[in-house]
C-alpha cells in the first residue's frame, strides 16, 4: 500500500469513468441518427467541441445548446430527443459503487464530486441515477462541484483549488480519483494526491476505496 494513503481523509471523485460507466460511441450513434453528421468529432471522451463545450463550461444556456444542435440536425428534432441521445453517453451507476460511497462516509472520509458535466445530463440522467436507492446525489457526497456551475473545467487547476478552498480541505489529506491523466496532473499541481482510475485492471474505484478503508482499519 502506498505510504501516503494512510494520511488521506478526503476523497474527490470524478463522475464519468469513475462512478458512472460511459459509452461515447453509443451517444455518437444516437446523435447521428438525429442527423448530427459530425457527432464523432464534436463529442470527445475527454474534450468536446462547440456547442457541447460551451454547455459544459456554462457559457451556453440549455436552450441555446438545443437550438444550435437542432440547426444541424434533421427537421423537427425536439429538445427531448436531443437529451435522450446525449444521455446515451451515460450507461450505469452500479449499486455496488453507491454502497461503497456510503461505506466511505460511514468510515469517516469526507467525499466529494468534481466533474466536467453539463446541465442536460446533470439534471436528468445523473439526477435519476443517484435516486435509485431513494436519495439524491447530495446524500452520497459532502459536496458537489460541477464545471457548468463554476464556469471552468478540469484540467484547470483553479477548479480543484475552488473545491478544496470551499470545503476547507487540506490538499495533503486529499485524493482525487479521475480517469484522465491530465486531470490527475492538475490535481497534483493543486497540492492533492491523485490516482488515475482505469489505468490498470486493479485500480478501479472499488479497489481504491477498499484500500482506503483498509488504511483506516475498516474491513
Amino acid at each position: 500500500m502506498i505510504d501516503w494513503i494512510y494520511n488521506i481523509n478526503n476523497v474527490i471523485f470524478d463522475l464519468g469513468g469513475v462512478v458512472v460507466d460511459l459509452d461515447r460511441d453509443r451517444a455518437v450513434r444516437a446523435l447521428e441518427k438525429l442527423g448530427l453528421k459530425d457527432a464523432d468529432e464534436m463529442l470527445g471522451l475527454y474534450g468536446q467541441q462547440e456547442p457541447f463545450f460551451g454547455l459544459e463550461t456554462g457559457e451556453r444556456s440549455t436552450a441555446e445548446f438545443f437550438d444550435l444542435l437542432r440547426a444541424r440536425m434533421n427537421p423537427g428534432v425536439t429538445d427531448r430527443q436531443i437529451t435522450e441521445a446525449f444521455n446515451e453517453f451515460l450507461v450505469d451507476i452500479p449499486a455496488k459503487r453507491l454502497t461503497m460511497l456510503r461505506r466511505m462516509r460511514m468510515a469517516g472520509f469526507r467525499i466529494f464530486v468534481l466533474s466536467n458535466t453539463n446541465p442536460v445530463m446533470f439534471h436528468t440522467w445523473i439526477d435519476r441515477a443517484f435516486r435509485q436507492e431513494g436519495g439524491t446525489i447530495n446524500d452520497y457526497f459532502d459536496g458537489v462541484v460541477v464545471s457548468f456551475e463554476e464556469l471552468m473545467c478540469k484540467p484547470d487547476v483553479a477548479i480543484f483549488q475552488t473545491l478544496m478552498r470551499r470545503y476547507g480541505l487540506n490538499p495533503a489529506e486529499t485524493l482525487m480519483l479521475d480517469d484522465s491523466e491530465k486531470n490527475c496532473r492538475a490535481a497534483a499541481e493543486a497540492g492533492a494526491h491523485a490516482l488515475r482510475i482505469g489505468a490498470t485492471e486493479s485500480d478501479d474505484m472499488l479497489a481504491v476505496c477498499a484500500a482506503l478503508l483498509e488504511s483506516k482499519g475498516v474491513s
